[in-house]
């Protein structure tokens, strides 16, 4: 375990299990405990392999900063940046629960079988449940933009509800819950409501 978090392993496979290396310890429950045979550990699947168990994780956290995963706002240049929160309702912060606790530590993209056939093109459960909190959050104004962008065949459209995300992710999140919300939105089904309160009122 110390080697793993020298060099920054969040996951492993192992015994048909995709999980956390810190969570390991406490997943006994899962792997055989016939100690005669071999331990089997491997890096994540479906990833190039830089060495031992660890991934080559550049082509996931481009597609990451690709949705722009930070607080957007039309009227930048008048607010106080910086110097005066957005406000947030209650009822609009938890819209965020089970979103914003991701760690990006690719789970769920790599026990993703369209993640493995199109990881070009298609961004994965991890992305586009980060894609799902900035969208979804009332004080983000950009979201038709972001909308925009993920209107093409691939990013969204090639999950087919397998749900490996979901069974998978070692936090008990729900990205495949998140990609159909997107998917909703995508297809006028739904609209992201209107924040409960003047998210720039402390910016007057």
């Amino acid at each position: 375990k110390w080697y793993a978090a020298s060099i920054k392993i969040c996951s492993f496979f192992i015994y048909k299990f995709i999980n956390f290396n810190c969570l390991f310890l406490f997943s006994f429950s899962k792997i055989d405990t016939n100690t005669s045979k071999p331990l089997k550990v491997y890096p994540l699947p479906h990833m190039y392999v830089v060495r031992d168990l660890v991934p080559d994780m550049n082509h996931f956290y481009e597609q990451y900063r690709s949705i722009q995963p930070w607080l957007q706002r039309k009227n930048e240049a008048g607010e106080k940046k910086g110097k005066a929160q957005y406000l947030q309702s209650v009822e609009d912060r938890s819209k965020l629960d089970g979103l914003y606790e991701c760690i990006l530590c690719a789970c769920c993209s790599t026990s993703c079988p369209s993640y493995w056939w199109n990881a070009e093109k298609y961004l994965g459960p991890a992305v586009l449940m980060q894609a799902y909190r900035w969208i979804i959050d009332s004080r983000d104004e950009s979201t038709h933009e972001r909308l925009d962008k993920l209107k093409d065949p691939f990013s969204v459209y090639r999950c087919h509800t397998i749900m490996n995300c979901t069974r998978t992710c070692p936090k008990g999140l729900n990205p495949g819950r998140a990609i159909a919300e997107i998917k909703k939105l995508l297809s006028g089904m739904a609209k992201k409501p209107e924040p409960k309160l003047d998210t720039a009122a402390l910016h007057k």
